[in-house]
């Protein structure tokens, strides 16, 4: 045993904890943490998703529902170009049929005596929209802001686009609910054409100059209710796939733990065990040490050490062989592990030394553990590779902090020292024995 070293040189050095020292609960609020923030990601994945599913969804819904409109739009518009075209059409002035009082001399009575009326676009236009109406499929509505025909007055949403209109705007669409109807509203600016200026050239317009416009509105309520459907069952769609995702990541997450967990066990084991004798090894020996000492200075609790040290190894080793020497240091450790309490550390402190604490342990209990254990590496067989078997002895140094005369400033050096005394003593008496220190 080399004395002139520092016994603690090792564990002054060591400052950072080691990884058994490592906080469990940390290291679970790490996971729960990275799990949490997995999740997080995939929730806003998911949202962002389902965010632009749905508004993807809206937006083919409004372009169906615009290109629709747009098509009643063009349809009247090719009705009244074709109207223009042959400056208006004749029809006979059967019962029920009123001449437009806002046509200068409209009516006209052939050589038969038949009397027809004329029928101008704009006058055209309103009684398709009523006959459209009264089927239910859509109407539609010619309005302006320079009016002739007070049944084309404007509503206030038609009078704030044709106002929109002459700033640049080509057309506007909205969607109102009223009387448990959802109805989708379209319009564009009607312009003047050449046709036109035979009825308005008396209004100041010109050619290009917008005219009005006509509004196109039809029921969507049954689109309105399918699209609610479908927007529910995009929910569900997405609530299902987002807890899927949880799952199989959750599931990966929990393997890659238990992998990860597995492998830091390994780590710690590798980071605290000496590899031949199963024991800790002596930096984790000097943590726990340091550790039990500010727990008796704090506390005045009973702390003991045993050093032992196998006789003899040297011979031991030249005779039998290293193989024989690392069988004896497995077997003597496996005799400690076998006397130890959860709470007591046995560790290889170097070569044939081995060594324990005994945390709350007064000295009177600590020799009589030591006797036993002499005795017992007595009496083990030591196997040699070629069948036969030697015996062994080891001496043993015991040494004590008490509770009854708790000293302040004690260091584990002064443990250690003790016993480390008290084991060349006994190799001094003769080996196969145990010493008690003298404080």
């Amino acid at each position: 045993m080399n004395t002139k070293q520092p016994i603690l040189a090792e564990h002054a050095t060591g400052s950072n904890p080691s990884i058994e020292h490592m906080d469990d609960n940390g290291h679970h609020k790490l996971w729960r943490r990275f799990l949490l923030n997995i999740s997080l990601v995939l929730l806003i994945f998911t949202l962002g998703a389902f965010v632009g599913m749905l508004s993807k969804h809206e937006q083919l819904i409004t372009e169906e529902l615009i290109s629709r409109a747009r098509a009643h739009f063009k349809d009247i518009v090719l009705t009244r170009r074709w109207n223009a075209s042959y400056g208006g059409v004749y029809v006979e002035k059967k019962p029920g049929v009123v001449s437009n009082p806002y046509l200068k001399d409209p009516d006209i009575t052939t050589t038969s005596g038949k009397t027809y009326t004329l029928k101008n676009p704009a006058l055209m236009t309103r009684e398709i929209s009523e006959l459209a109406k009264k089927d239910g499929d859509y109407q539609f509505h010619i309005t302006s802001l320079k009016l002739r025909n007070p049944d084309n007055t404007p509503d206030l949403w038609e009078q704030q686009a044709l106002l929109e209109f002459n700033t640049g705007i080509k057309e506007k669409s909205t969607i109102l609910s009223a009387d448990s109807k959802t109805m989708f509203r379209y319009m564009a600016p009607l312009y003047v054409e050449e046709k036109c200026l035979s009825c308005h050239q008396d209004q100041g317009y010109k050619v290009g100059d917008i005219r009005g416009g006509i509004s196109v509105s039809f029921d969507i309520t049954h689109i309105q209710k399918s699209s609610e459907q479908n927007r529910i069952l995009l929910i569900i769609i997405t609530v299902i796939i987002f807890a899927l995702l949880i799952g199989i990541v959750y599931y990966i997450i929990a393997n890659l733990y238990r992998k990860l967990d597995d492998a830091l066990m390994k780590l710690r084991e590798m980071a605290t065990t000496d590899p031949l004798t199963g024991l800790f090894n002596r930096r984790y020996f000097f943590e726990r040490l340091a550790t039990e000492v500010n727990r008796h200075e704090r506390y005045g609790h009973n702390l003991s050490c045993i050093f032992m040290d196998l006789d003899h190894f040297k011979k031991i080793n030249d005779h039998y062989g290293h193989a024989s020497g690392d069988e004896a240091l497995r077997t003597v450790s496996q005799l400690l592990r076998t006397r130890c309490r959860s709470q007591d550390i046995c560790a290889r402190y170097g070569g044939e030394e081995l060594v324990m604490l005994l945390p709350e342990t007064p000295l009177e209990g600590a020799k009589k553990m030591a006797e036993d254990l002499c005795q017992q590496v007595a009496k083990v067989p030591i196997p040699t590779p070629n069948g036969s078997k030697f015996y062994l002895t080891a001496s043993f140094g015991v040494a004590s902090f008490s509770n009854a005369a708790t000293q302040k400033d004690v260091t584990a050096d002064d443990l250690l020292s003790q016993a480390d005394k008290a084991v060349y003593q006994a190799k001094a008496q003769g080996r196969n024995r145990v010493v008690v220190a003298n404080p």
